[in-house]
This record gives C-alpha cells, structure tokens and sequence, in this order.
C-alpha cells in the first residue's frame, strides 16, 4: 500500500508552527506533513527534493507519517554535487529511496521513541533509534526539534540526512 515517501532554528520553527498550526485550527483547517514543511524556510531543500521525487501527493494523503526531517544544513553536509545529482530526474529512484527512508508508518512521538530502539522505515530498512543523554539519535542524526504535528503525522527535525545501505 504504501510505496513511496518522505519529508533549525529551533525557536523560530516552534513558533512559526504554533502560530501556523494556531491560525489553521482557528479556521477549521490543519496542516499536513508537506504544508508545515513547506511553510518553514528550513526545510526547501528537503521540499525540492519531495517533489524531484514526485511524493508530494503522498505524505499529503491521511498517513499517518512519522517524518524525520533533515534540514537545509543537514543537507548541506552532504558532499559537494549530492543533492543536485539526486535532483536529477536519472536518479529519481535513489532519490525516492533516501527520503523514504526518512518516513515510518504511524504516529511516532518523542514519548513513544525513548521507548524502541528501532523503526520499520517506509523504504523497507530499519533505523535505529537510541538516546544518549537526553539526546534522541535517528542513527547517526540528532533529533533536534520534536513532535511538530501535522494533520496526517508528526516530523521530528534531525541535523544529518540518513542514508539507506
């Protein structure tokens, strides 16, 4: 069913959220895992590359999603040509099969990730999960902003893009 997928200033990010999320629940509406992206300049990177890799509809649809976020730094540590190699429609699969290794099924929260040591991702390989004094690792990405819900998910901001094997 579910083929394909993914998707700071930390105080800037929480309140752009709060004040979004705020606004949209004032006028009956919510934001999905895209439209909250979207609405934060932190993440245009990862935006760009969810749509290069035609997965827009998708984590728009009900989910739910748990995304783990890489900012536009955390691309920006990826070698030099990377992200605008994978931005190439030639490498849309590999590209698919990166971001969608950003993304499991289901509503994950910070309270449910202290408590697993590993996640099922939507590209089919596992991530592990771990924390290390106070601090929640995607493998080797610090989780550095949680539970910023969206109407279809959550999105956990991490500082490193996560490579599939």
């Amino acid at each position: 069913m579910l083929t394909k997928f993914k998707l700071t200033i930390a105080t800037l990010f929480a309140t752009l959220v709060v004040a979004t999320t705020a606004h949209a629940d004032h006028h009956g509406m919510k934001k999905d895992i895209v439209d909250v992206a979207a609405g934060n300049e932190s993440f245009t990177t990862l935006v760009a590359a969810v749509q290069a890799a035609d997965l827009v509809d998708t984590l728009k649809s009900d989910g739910p999603f748990t995304v783990f976020a890489p900012t536009n730094e955390a691309f920006a540590k990826l070698p030099e040509g990377t992200v605008e190699m994978l931005l190439l429609p030639e490498n849309k699969d590999k590209l698919v099969a990166i971001l969608t290794y950003h993304v499991v099924s289901g509503k994950v929260m910070s309270a449910d990730v202290m408590k697993i040591d590993m996640a099922t991702t939507v590209q089919g390989q596992d991530v592990k999960v771990s924390t290390d004094n106070g601090k929640v690792m995607i493998n080797d990405a610090m989780v550095i902003s949680a539970d910023i819900k969206a109407s279809n998910g959550v999105i956990h901001v991490i500082d490193t893009v996560i490579i599939p094997e």
